[in-house]
Order: structure tokens, then C-alpha cells, then sequence
């Protein structure tokens, strides 16, 4: 082979290997430029988009999805109500390749869930359809594991009660859409929606147990079928509990009867029977138609029209003040109601706040129902319970202006860092503090001495009313309460309890009223509260506080006055 033809068949030979080469180095370029965009790709899909899902139906979701809703704390700082991310599963019935089969799939997994209204939605003409809201992270993995096309998560907001029953009434709950139906959660719903921060309540989540578990085990005990509680700062008018049993669980709202979702402590209406005397005995004191000396004969009962006014235990003879109140007389209070007259008695429940609803942050109020026109029966009658339905809230918050020094405040189921409000002065100093000796003299010596908690200098009264219907009073149906307030030489906190249709049992006698029922509710009560709240307990025996809670009785000439 000549020289020239050996060159021309070298330089063949390294032009088809720089081609090979040139074109490897394309390739390997191509294959790495695809590598490159699969790369980035996940990377984008990992950490810069949340959870890849396509949105729901192409279209932009609601704001209320993209904003997370704020949390509700107690007074302490504990959680009431919180948001947690969780994912709703829902399809795009045109791209469900088999729906029967992916029916009967999803129905072995999620639990209550019905093959025939999922297949129905499978089959359905329409590009989106909810197949289950809010599934655990159990439930999505499973589903997912499934590999059905058409099947997709919505990101989205699930509320949760961590204390499930406890404080239901108060804190409420949402829909599944994340808005507020009922509570403090529909009250300001607006304001937790926008998420700028928690929403701090008055409640003290301790004191709220508490409360919730001993009139539950009353409950129990006495065959009531409903109860009510509240615990207020007599100072501020802040709510530390407010109880109303039966309650429901939050978080499954949809599982709750009618009575259990109604709010007895501020929606529900009743006639609270005694504890009206204490309004009735404050106003005679604060307007001068009584002092402490004053006296009434209660030695026959009241005759008005058809009715007739009649102590529960009569002493049959003259009343002194403390007396009608130690001993609950339904005509020494009538006696005083009288000569106050029916425009002073409206005038001072008025402002008690017993005449309107209270201005308390929720939605479930009660209006109190009081007669009208204002008849000279309803002006004995109310004067000891009677004829006047309003909310346990209202009575309590009525009562801390009575035993406060006598200004009224609002009650709040707000948390207040600074000094109170101002309030409203009405009663003076004076009244107040003789209507602390006689509630402590109810409890010393009175129908309410189950109310007492040693240490703490308990004060308060006893309450019975019977129920009524379309028939008038039924009898033997009875809604009992106890109003109490502690230490009695300058109160801080007012506790109520109600039960509704009581049963009396052997330790009672069978008797069912308030002072057998509701008191032990209120010492138990306090006597559990006082050490968290960090009330000392005292020396009830010691001479400066007998000093202060000393009430001279006069008693009366015992003999039956004549007809």
C-alpha cells in the first residue's frame, strides 16, 4: 500500500473517531441537561411547594383555608382551642378510571363511611366532589397507598378541644370549614380567623374541672337531670368557670343531643327562688325602709287574691332582718318587699342587671322574663324568688355587686392583666358589708351551714323553687341552688351551683332543697379552689374576724300574733 493511500485511510480513521467523540459529548450533554431539569424539578416539588396536590378544581381556595385560625387560652395560658394541618380527600370523578372499585376501597378504609354515597359521587358528571374532610395521617397514607387516579388532598385546618368536654359551653366549636357555630369560637369569629394572635379567656381551666366535677357527682348522687355552675372575681366580674351538665365534646359536636348542646348557666331562664332575698333585703337596707333592727310579722301567711305566701319551716311570730334571712322567710321578705314599693324593687333589679340580658361574650344569652304590667302579687313574690326567671350568670354577678362594697361590673369571660374596670356604684359601702354579716350568718347559723369550708369564712344563701308549667307550679319538681362568697371579711370570688329536679336521699332526709344539695357543692367547691387561687385560709374563731362578721339578734317574742 502506497504511502498516500495509508495517510488518506489514517485521516478516515480519526475523523470517525472525533465524530464518535462529538457525538457522545452531545449526548452525555443532552443526558445531563435532562438529569439537570429533573433535579431542579424535584427539588421545586419538595421544598418549595406545599404538598403538590393540585388545588381544588383548578380555582383559587377560599381565604379562610389560607389563613390559620388563632388559638383560645385559659387565664393561664393553657390551650383551649387550637388548628392542626390536615388533609381532606376529594376526586375528580371524570378521571376515577373504575369507581365501583375504588368505592369499595375507600369504604374498607375510612371508617363510617358509606360505599353507595361514595360511589354515587364517583359517578357523578362533575370535575370535583368531597369524598372525607380532615382524614388522620393514617387514613391519607392508606388511601394514597391505593394509587387511585382521580383521588387528591386538600390541605386544610382541622380545630381541636384538647380538653374535650371541659368548658364546651364557653369555648364552642367550629364547622368543618373552619367557622365558628357556637361559643367563644362564633363570637369572635372574625378575630380568630385573622390569625394575628391567641384569644386569653377569664376561665381558669383548674377551676373549671373543679367546678364541672362536683356537680356532676351531685348530679349523680341526687338523680338531677341538669346542673349549672359559676365561679366570678367578685372584683372584676371575670368568669373562672361556668358549667352547665349535661355537656357535649367539641370536637364531635354533630354526636350531641339538644340538651346537652343548651347552655344552662347563661341561656337558661329560671325562677331562682331564696337567694332573691338577698336583692330584696340589700335594697330595703341601701334605701332606709329597713335597718338591721327592723321587724315583720311572719307569724300567719300572706293572703293576696287567690294566693297565699307561706314559709317552707314557720317560726309563727315577728322576724328581725337577719332572721328572715337565717331562717329564709318567704313572708318576712314579701313584708319588706312592700314597703319598698314595686317602682324601688324595679329600679334596684334593674340595676343589679337582673331586668336585661347580660353583656357576656356569647352568643347563647338568655333574656330574663319578668311580668308585666308589675302587679302588687309580683311585688311580694319576686321579693323571695318567685315571678322573676333570670341566668345562674346573672344572679352571680348580681351578688358580687352586693357583697364587692357595691359596684356593679360586667361579667367577662375575658382575661383582664390591668386594674378593673370602674363600674357602676349600687349600693354603698355600708349595705354592702351588713349584707356580708347576714350571708355569713346564713351559713353560720342559717339554712346554708352545709355551705361552709373551714378557713375560707364562706357566706351565701340558699335558693328553692319549685318548677312550673302550663299548670302553674308543679309541686314536687324542684330547681335548688346556693350562692356563695368568700372570705366573707373581704370576699374575692362568688360560687353558684344548680340542680335541676334533685332527688333527696338518706343523708338528706330525703329533702332536696338548696341548703341540702347545692351547699355542699360550694364548700366542696371552695375548699378545692382557694390553695390554687392562692386565698389563704384564716382563723375563723380569731376575735378580729368575729369582730367583723358580729350581727346583734333581737330575737322576738315568741307568741303567735292573733288573727
Amino acid at each position: 500500500m502506497s504511502a498516500e493511500r495509508r495517510r488518506r485511510k489514517d485521516l478516515a480513521h480519526h475523523q470517525a473517531i472525533e465524530t464518535g467523540r462529538t457525538r457522545l459529548f452531545l449526548l452525555a450533554t443532552l443526558m445531563m441537561l435532562a438529569f439537570l431539569a429533573v433535579g431542579v424539578r424535584l427539588i421545586e416539588l419538595t421544598l418549595f411547594r406545599e404538598g403538590s396536590e393540585p388545588r381544588i378544581a383548578n380555582a383559587t381556595p377560599p381565604a379562610s383555608w389560607q389563613t390559620e385560625r388563632a388559638d383560645i387560652l385559659d387565664r393561664n395560658g393553657e390551650i383551649l382551642a387550637t388548628s392542626l394541618r390536615t388533609a381532606s380527600l376529594y376526586a375528580d370523578p371524570v378521571r376515577v378510571l373504575d369507581p365501583q372499585a375504588a368505592a369499595r376501597a375507600l369504604a374498607r378504609l375510612l371508617p363510617r363511611a358509606n360505599r353507595k354515597e361514595i360511589l354515587e359521587r364517583l359517578r357523578s358528571k362533575r370535575r370535583f366532589t368531597w369524598i372525607r374532610r380532615h382524614l388522620t395521617p393514617q387514613q391519607q397514607y392508606a388511601v394514597n397507598r391505593l394509587g387511585i387516579p382521580g383521588l387528591y388532598f386538600q390541605q386544610e385546618e382541622h380545630r381541636v378541644y384538647p380538653h374535650g368536654h371541659l368548658a364546651a359551653h364557653v369555648v364552642g366549636f367550629t364547622g368543618v370549614d373552619n367557622r365558628g357555630l357556637a361559643g367563644i369560637e362564633k363570637s369572635f369569629d372574625a378575630a380568630l380567623r385573622q390569625g394575628s394572635g391567641p384569644l386569653r379567656l377569664s376561665l381558669d381551666i383548674r377551676v373549671q374541672h373543679i367546678l364541672a366535677d362536683e356537680i356532676g357527682k351531685a348530679m349523680r348522687r341526687f338523680q338531677a337531670i341538669g346542673g349549672s355552675g359559676v365561679v366570678m372575681d367578685v372584683t372584676s366580674g371575670e368568669v373562672l368557670g361556668l358549667v352547665s351538665l349535661p355537656d357535649f365534646d367539641p370536637n364531635r359536636p354533630g354526636a350531641a343531643s339538644p340538651d346537652a348542646m343548651f347552655n344552662r348557666a347563661t341561656l337558661g331562664i329560671y325562677e331562682m327562688g331564696s337567694t332573691f332575698k338577698i336583692f330584696t333585703a340589700a335594697m330595703a337596707l341601701e334605701s332606709g325602709k329597713a335597718t338591721l333592727d327592723s321587724v315583720y310579722d311572719a307569724s300567719k301567711p300572706i293572703r293576696i287574691a287567690r294566693f297565699a305566701i307561706e314559709d317552707y319551716k314557720p317560726k309563727n311570730r315577728w322576724l328581725s332582718v337577719p332572721e328572715i334571712l337565717m331562717y329564709s322567710s318567704n313572708i318576712g321578705a314579701a313584708k319588706m318587699a312592700k314597703d319598698l314599693g314595686a317602682t324601688l324593687q324595679q329600679d334596684y333589679l334593674s340595676r343589679l342587671g337582673l331586668l336585661s340580658p347580660p353583656a357576656l361574650e356569647l352568643p347563647e344569652i338568655g333574656a330574663p322574663l319578668a311580668p308585666y304590667p308589675w302587679r302588687e302579687i309580683n311585688l311580694l313574690t319576686i321579693a323571695y324568688g318567685h315571678g322573676l326567671a333570670v341566668s345562674p350568670i346573672q344572679l352571680a354577678s348580681a351578688v358580687a355587686a352586693v357583697v364587692n362594697g357595691g359596684i356593679s361590673r360586667p361579667a367577662t369571660l375575658l382575661y383582664h392583666a390591668g386594674a378593673p374596670t370602674e363600674g357602676a356604684r349600687i349600693l354603698s359601702e355600708k349595705t354592702s358589708e351588713q349584707m356580708r354579716r347576714l350571708l355569713r350568718l346564713v351559713v353560720d347559723s342559717g339554712t346554708g351551714s352545709h355551705a361552709a369550708a373551714e378557713g375560707y369564712l364562706v357566706g351565701g344563701k340558699t335558693g328553692t323553687a319549685e318548677k312550673n308549667d302550663a299548670n302553674g307550679y308543679a309541686g314536687k319538681g324542684l330547681r335548688s341552688s346556693f350562692v356563695g362568697a368568700f372570705p366573707m371579711q373581704a370576699p374575692r370570688y362568688v360560687v353558684f351551683a344548680l340542680l335541676d329536679e334533685p332527688k333527696g336521699d338518706k343523708q338528706t332526709y330525703g329533702y332536696a332543697t338548696g341548703g341540702w344539695v347545692c351547699a355542699p357543692i360550694v364548700s366542696n367547691v371552695i375548699s378545692r379552689m382557694a390553695p390554687l387561687l392562692g386565698v389563704a385560709p384564716i382563723d375563723e374563731e380569731a376575735p378580729e374576724v368575729e369582730r367583723q362578721m358580729f350581727i346583734e339578734i333581737h330575737e322576738q317574742e315568741k307568741r303567735l300574733a292573733s288573727f
